[in-house]
């Protein structure tokens, strides 16, 4: 199976930019749709963006569409998260998850088996 792990969080001003990276390994990035999720203290873990095998195909929520660009480079077992002109409500831990199902549903956490650990991004005035 897959490991996960997340880097790149941090703490950034209101506008200001992140890029999250999720590194794979153990098994072939290229085997995996994957994507990434937050959650905010007293929230519910919600859907982000989520990259198709190849990269060929890119899905995001309405509330970062626009702003955040996913990526993937399965030559090197990474995706990333390029996030631009970052809010308040951006703040959340950050995971990114893999799935190797293709009766994928992009949004649905419960699809995604594997998990990395988080990364914690701040976003302040």
């Amino acid at each position: 199976q897959v490991q996960l792990v997340e880097s790149g969080g941090g703490s950034v001003q209101t506008g200001g930019s992140l890029k999250l990276s999720c590194t794979a390994s153990g098994r072939p990035f290229s085997d995996y749709a994957a994507g990434w999720f937050r959650q905010a203290p007293g929230k519910e873990r919600e859907f982000v963006a989520a990259v198709a095998w190849r990269g060929d195909r890119t899905y995001y929520a309405d509330a970062v569409q626009g702003r955040f660009t996913i990526s993937r480079d399965n030559a090197k077992n990474i995706m990333n998260l390029q996030m631009n002109s970052l809010e308040s409500e951006d703040t959340a831990v950050y995971y990114c998850a893999a799935t190797a199902s293709w009766n994928w549903e992009v949004e649905k956490d419960s699809d995604y088996p594997y998990w990395g650990q988080g990364t914690q991004v701040t976003v302040s005035s």
